[in-house]
């Protein structure tokens, strides 16, 4: 397995900037992941990494050899897609011994290339079926079995769990940790989803309108965002957001004072997980809105003066709309009013 550095990545189409200036170390045997919203340049960065964009500035490292200008199959990384591009009329013996048969490998050697990751991967009871006549699961099974038989120093994954349904998409993510475990591979894996991202990844990076955000493995992006951006886009339901103003060991929001574990004077954003709120006899004032009932717990909306805050609250949940509720804040969290960075 390689390390893969990307410094001072930029990718221009004519006049639109796409990634601006992307510094990553990814080490040896690390999974990272790639999140941000659509458009911010992270599939576009996982296509530099493998040759299928070019590079308008800035240098790609994968182990010691920069790779800026090296063609695709000399870099040492296989691509996972998201549309799995299986061959409709191959086996799926055949489609993941295809690289090595272009790569002239011998008949026996590839065949026990693949039945080796078949095994590893639980497809060997379907290596002489068509890709036609597995589950969706099975076919993404297969697209990372024909990643495997390359024994690529680093494989790329391009939202390869989007296509499928919620609950097959959980099993594939715990066949994606146990893949990690057991190969030691180097991964970077673009996805939209979060909880994709902080189930797997060892650092998760966030993106932007082509810039890193933040770098971090997902406890420390969930803890301690680095903006407000950041601290919106990780964790669901999202971070709630008020504009706040502290004085001592006080804070105004909405007018009236109250205590808050957040020490600092003058203008901020007040940041504040849902599970870092509770509903008490006397506190922040609110009316319940809306109530999201999700089984095991509720997400409870609360209007406080012009502003929506979701209280997360173990079911059962005897709360209606139009009900007035307190609210205390257990955790909080600071940001600058202008910049969306954190205060300290």
């Amino acid at each position: 397995m390689a390390s893969v550095s990307l410094n001072a990545i930029r990718k221009h189409y004519g006049e639109t900037v796409v990634l601006d200036g992307v510094d990553v170390e990814v080490s040896s045997g690390e999974y990272i992941v790639l999140v941000g919203p659509s458009g911010c340049g992270k599939s576009t960065l996982l296509r530099c990494i493998a040759g299928l964009e070019t590079i308008t500035a800035g240098d790609l490292v994968i182990g010691s050899r920069r790779a800026n200008d090296l063609a695709p199959r000399d870099r040492g990384v296989a691509m996972v897609f998201q549309s799995y591009a299986l061959y409709p009329h191959m086996t799926v013996r055949d489609n993941m011994a295809f690289a090595l048969k272009v790569a002239k490998v011998s008949k026996a050697e590839r065949y026990e290339q693949v039945e080796g990751a078949a095994e590893l991967l639980g497809l060997t009871p379907l290596l002489d079926r068509l890709p036609g006549q597995l589950s969706g699961g099975q076919r993404q099974r297969v697209a990372m079995g024909r990643a495997i038989v390359r024994r690529p120093d680093v494989f790329l994954f391009d939202e390869p769990l989007s296509n499928l349904d919620p609950a097959l998409r959980g099993h594939m993510r715990v066949e994606l940790k146990r893949l990690h475990r057991r190969l030691g591979a180097t991964i970077v894996h673009v996805t939209h989803d979060q909880v994709e991202a902080l189930t797997l990844a060892d650092r998760i990076v966030v993106l932007d309108k082509g810039q890193v955000q933040q770098v971090g493995s997902p406890r420390e992006l969930f803890e301690h965002p680095a903006n407000v951006f950041v601290a919106t886009f990780i964790g669901a339901p999202a971070m709630n957001l008020l504009p706040a103003t502290g004085l001592g060991g006080t804070c105004r929001i909405d007018g009236t004072e109250h205590p808050l574990p957040v020490a600092g004077d003058g203008a901020f954003t007040l940041g504040v997980r849902p599970s870092d709120i509770r509903l008490v006899a006397e506190g922040l004032p609110g009316t319940v809105d809306v109530i999201e009932s999700l089984g095991s717990e509720a997400m409870v909306h609360v209007r406080v003066g012009e502003h929506d805050i979701v209280v997360r609250a173990e079911e059962p949940v005897t709360l209606r709309s139009g009900d007035t509720v307190h609210l205390a804040i257990e955790h909080a969290h600071r940001f600058d009013p202008t910049t969306g960075r954190r205060l300290a």
